[in-house]
């Protein structure tokens, strides 16, 4: 299949199931959907970031080669808001490499306390910095103070996913001995 020009064609659920039938947990197949994503222009990317996402989601071993260089692409300026959403939603899926915590915790943290940053990203970046904190346990502080003082002024979703993380990052505190 070649990747590019399906993508080019536009964008369905059903174009992304059928190129995530088609990686379907192949590494050199993943490999090409990532160099598509990488390479861009910006529509393709766009494009390409929901299958990358979903495909993380079912083979998340897909990843690790390629990780350092996703990472990297979210600090590129410009970026598609598709992007950065559909990069924080994978990483929810996966243990990033303690080399990237702070890299990926500081963009999280960044994209949590702009209030103009599309709330799916601030959500999953918020997911992803419980995920990370379960071995920096200095970051549960910071994520619980950022947002105990922002859900008051969340939508809907913001509110329902910090809560649930609140709760998350609290049942911690209380398995650990005192």
């Amino acid at each position: 299949m070649d990747l590019k020009k399906r993508l080019d064609l536009g964008q369905s659920k059903t174009q992304t199931n059928e190129i995530v039938d088609y990686v379907n947990g192949i590494p050199n197949r993943f490999k090409a959907l990532v160099e598509v994503y990488l390479k861009g222009p910006y529509r393709t990317t766009q494009r390409a970031a929901w299958p990358l996402s979903i495909c993380v989601e079912k083979w998340p071993y897909l990843i690790d080669p390629h990780l350092k260089k996703i990472i990297i692409s979210l600090q590129k300026p410009g970026v598609h808001d598709a992007v950065k959403r559909n990069t924080m939603r994978l990483l929810q899926f996966i243990d990033i490499p303690k080399r990237y915590h702070g890299l990926v915790a500081d963009l999280c943290f960044e994209y949590l306390q702009n209030r103009k940053v599309a709330v799916a990203i601030r959500v999953f970046s918020m997911t992803v910095l419980a995920n990370i904190s379960q071995s920096q346990p200095d970051m549960k502080k910071e994520l619980k103070l950022i947002l105990e003082d922002q859900l008051p002024y969340g939508t809907a979703a913001f509110k329902s996913r910090g809560m649930k993380v609140l709760t998350a990052l609290d049942k911690e505190k209380q398995k650990r001995p005192a």
